[in-house]
């Protein structure tokens, strides 16, 4: 049976953290940014924490 490969597209936006739980950047900030507010703006900063439904997908797809 051959290996499982990791899904690269996910394995590009998804980061594990050393505890094991999985981040990714938030929607929105990649362009039409000059409509959007800087309160706006400012609030996508960072990462967030993956939604509890995804994650055992998620992890499957990144080979976990």
């Amino acid at each position: 049976m051959p290996k499982n490969k990791t899904h690269k597209g996910t394995a590009k936006r998804i980061r594990v953290t050393g505890t094991g739980k999985l981040r990714r950047e938030q929607t929105g900030r990649r362009h039409l940014m000059e409509k959007k507010s800087n309160r706006v703006t400012r609030r996508l900063e960072g990462t967030e924490a993956v939604a509890k439904a995804d994650v055992k997908r998620i992890n499957r797809l990144l080979g976990r």
